[in-house]
């Protein structure tokens, strides 16, 4: 993404430079970001239309879908220096730790509508709101909790670890480093 980059280049020295230092931190938050609107987009598209008795299910495949582009622009974006493990086993730990979050993400809507009966009387507006409540902010808690302690100790353990507590030589890189490294040039 040339626009960040441009981005990143015009910031003044000491925040570039902390920036650089921080940029999968960041890319991870925007790619987090994007797929947090794309999964309540498509959430509430479904629960609007063709699954709107049904929104346990618009939540899992919502989340499954957000998760697919989650990881795309996780593997190709904010995480392509990385390495270390082939692709098709990176791929196997993250989406069956995502599938895990999809439903951890989805239990609390799932508790509410089947145990509680929650939707049959609720007005459009209230069903909005606790959906949202219920479907993104108490369960992407959950799931965020849960995917930040699996992805450290399953899919990238410390055994794996790179950089200066790998025992690289290059334990402070510069921004100029950081910069050729993040555009491909290291």
């Amino acid at each position: 993404m040339p626009f960040i980059d441009e981005l990143v280049a015009r910031l003044p020295a000491p925040v570039r430079q902390l920036a650089m230092r921080h940029h999968e931190l960041i890319k991870f938050a925007l790619v987090g970001g994007t797929t947090f609107v794309f999964d309540l987009a498509i959430f509430y598209l479904l629960t609007f239309t063709v699954l709107e008795p049904k929104p346990v299910v618009a939540r899992i495949i919502s989340g499954t879908l957000a998760t697919i582009l989650n990881y795309i622009l996780n593997r190709e974006w904010a995480f392509k220096n990385r390495g270390g493990r082939e692709r098709h086993h990176e791929a196997l730990i993250f989406f069956v730790i995502s599938g895990v979050g999809v439903i951890l993400a989805a239990a609390p809507l799932w508790v509410a509508n089947n145990v509680f009966d929650l939707r049959s009387n609720l007005s459009v507006t209230e069903l909005v709101i606790v959906d949202f409540i219920l479907g993104f902010l108490i369960g992407n808690l959950l799931q965020m909790a849960f995917r930040f302690w699996a992805l450290r100790k399953f899919a990238f353990p410390e055994d794996l670890l790179r950089g200066g507590d790998a025992g690289s030589t290059d334990l402070h890189p510069t921004a100029e480093e950081l910069n050729d490294e993040e555009l491909g040039h290291a």
